[in-house]
């Protein structure tokens, strides 16, 4: 160490690294069409949102019904990632990832032309299927993409930003497509996109080894069981309540269906996903504090959105304007958090993050009638973003190392069905209760106890952040220096 440092205080640094990877260029281009499509299918959780009512003035959906319009793409989406990823692993994952976009394009184009609730639903579950083949390469393909460890954790900020910035824009963005022209572009505005992505991801994005071995049919049915049972019983809680038949005969299903996949998986010689996965105290920690601050974000939105539409009488394209600042802190410490997790390794931003993010909740509890916009939505949402903006790359790099190649796919898709449990999680327990406390017409009472609520997901995460995960980086570095 001390020799580098002589040899590079004894030469002047250029403006320009003149080392770059010969495919730097080819990997640059490579990573931002892939995160192209990923900030597609995360526009796609929130852009149809706001054109929810013109869906269905213009369909005759019923009050159910209408909600399934988001449910049936949350379901196949969540249900499928690990499914995905594992394919990926197996068949390559970029062309598993070609497969699912292709599927996601053609399912948007025919939502778009849409003439009954029924066509509706079933382009929206075909969406769904179509982002969860994709999603998971998306995060595998970037790892490999990149030229080196720089390189990747740019990538993942990249990817982090792109994640948590794109439920905003399609907010925005669906606001104002449904107020210029008409909802079915919230997604027809999907086929160019996919088109363009498409015809460029294999000139630019290299294919990885194809790793031979039996797939596991057994394991990737009740893995996507579980997940859509636990998914289905969450996001039925607001409307059923959690002692409901269909809440409790959810959770049974899903719990009985992970028994028989955790079965499967010991006794396969090739399982969907390994034990190893889930053998690292920093891994199961990190997933613990995604899926905890998805399902805090989630339920963020939820509210404010309420709270500016319904209080303050916001329009839905000012209201999601207003959830900018969030999307901006994001975008401001995507840009920093590589080189602050070189600096400080990733345990201190993490702690940071939680703590940022439960003191903007905290902030956010306090809205009132006559709040004052800036200070009361504004000030805590630039907050939120940036202490967000401390945790996912960090966490998601704590994921994702040290996973051999050929589990890279898999890897990807746990991460992202935890995050999907998580929003649909933590969506349903804030809903509860800000549904216990609430008043017919009024949407103040019960939103102190829901913001409250989201900033103790943050707590959590903070507790997880200090103790499974510190304590586990400890005992590694402990095992090294014995070594």
């Amino acid at each position: 160490m001390s020799t580098t440092t002589q040899i590079s205080s004894a030469r002047p640094r250029p403006d320009l690294p003149d080392d770059l990877p010969d495919n730097a260029g080819r990997a640059a281009a490579g990573i931002a069409i892939v995160l192209l499509a990923q900030l597609m299918l995360v526009l796609d959780v929130t852009v149809v949102n706001v054109a929810l009512p013109a869906i269905d003035a213009a369909l005759s959906f019923g009050p159910a019904s209408l909600s399934w319009i988001l449910n049936g793409y949350t379901l196949a989406f969540g249900g499928l990632l690990l499914t995905g990823g594992r394919l990926g692993d197996v068949f390559g994952r970029l062309r598993v990832f070609e497969i699912g976009l292709a599927l996601f394009t053609l399912s948007s184009l025919l939502g778009g032309f849409a003439q009954t609730p029924g066509e509706l639903i079933a382009a929206r579950g075909l969406q769904g299927v179509g982002a969860a083949l994709a999603a998971p390469g998306v995060l595998a393909l970037l790892t490999t993409s990149a030229p080196d460890e720089a390189a990747r954790n740019r990538a993942l900020a990249l990817f982090a930003a792109v994640s948590m910035g794109g439920g905003t824009i399609g907010l925005l963005l669906g606001g104002v497509v449904t107020d210029l022209g008409s909802w079915r572009w919230t997604l027809l505005i999907n086929v160019p996109i996919g088109i363009f992505v498409l015809s460029l991801a294999r000139r630019f994005v290299t294919e990885t080894p194809r790793r031979p071995g039996r797939f596991d049919f057994v394991g990737a049915a009740t893995a996507t069981g579980t997940a859509v049972s636990l998914v289905w019983a969450l996001i039925g809680v607001p409307e059923h309540g959690w002692l409901s038949l269909q809440t409790l005969g959810g959770f049974v299903l899903g719990l009985v269906l992970l028994a028989v996949f955790v079965l499967t998986e010991r006794r396969v010689s090739h399982p969907m996903l390994r034990a190893s996965l889930l053998r690292s105290r920093q891994r199961v920690g990190g997933l613990a504090v995604i899926s905890l601050v998805v399902g805090g974000q989630m339920s963020v939105f939820f509210l404010t959105v309420q709270y500016l539409q319904r209080e303050l009488g916001f329009g839905p394209l000012s209201a999601g304007a207003s959830i900018v600042p969030m999307t901006v802190g994001v975008l401001a410490m995507s840009r920093v958090v590589a080189r602050l997790l070189a600096r400080f390794g990733p345990v201190p931003l993490m702690l940071v993050g939680t703590l940022g993010l439960a003191s903007a909740n905290l902030w956010l509890s306090n809205v009132g009638t006559d709040s004052d916009l800036v200070l009361a939505v504004l000030a805590p949402m630039l907050l939120n973003g940036l202490s967000a903006g401390l945790i996912f790359m960090p966490a998601s790099s704590m994921i994702l190392g040290g996973v051999a190649p050929e589990h890279a796919g898999s890897a990807s898709g746990l991460l992202q069905t935890t995050q999907q449990l998580g929003g649909a999680m933590g969506l349903a327990v804030i809903v509860s209760v800000y549904a216990a406390g609430s008043v017919p017409g009024a949407f103040l009472p019960g939103a102190q106890a829901a913001f409250l609520t989201a900033a103790s997901f943050a707590v959590l995460a903070f507790l997880v952040t200090a103790t499974v995960i510190r304590s586990g980086r400890r005992r590694v570095l402990a095992a090294e220096l014995a070594a």
